[in-house]
């Protein structure tokens, strides 16, 4: 039996659940995993990905938005870099609960 004073708020499952959504998609997962360890350029991490700018883009936009990576500016380069430590661990633990 569930004890209700356990369960968290339901607008904070919601909220969970949105950012799990996040990490369901390959290409967002591959982006982290590249920009884990050092920052990247946008063009580095297509080239290396093999694809489009414009398509990177577009997900390291998703992941700003949910606060999973953060953006630094040089000139007109723009660097990306995993937002916490929090991001790797989410991403350590679950690359070992599959490797079980």
């Amino acid at each position: 039996m569930n004890d209700d004073k356990n369960m968290p708020d339901i607008e904070m499952l919601f909220e969970l659940a949105d950012l799990f959504k996040v990490f369901g998609d390959s290409t967002r997962l591959r982006i982290m995993v590249m920009i884990s360890d050092s920052e990247m350029a946008v063009n580095d991490i297509a080239e290396s990905l093999r694809m489009e700018q414009s398509t990177i883009s577009h997900q390291l936009r998703v992941l700003r938005q949910n606060k999973l990576v953060r953006v630094r500016r040089e000139g007109k380069q723009m660097y990306y870099s995993l937002d916490d430590d929090h991001v790797k661990k989410i991403i350590e633990m679950g690359m070992d609960h599959i490797l079980e």
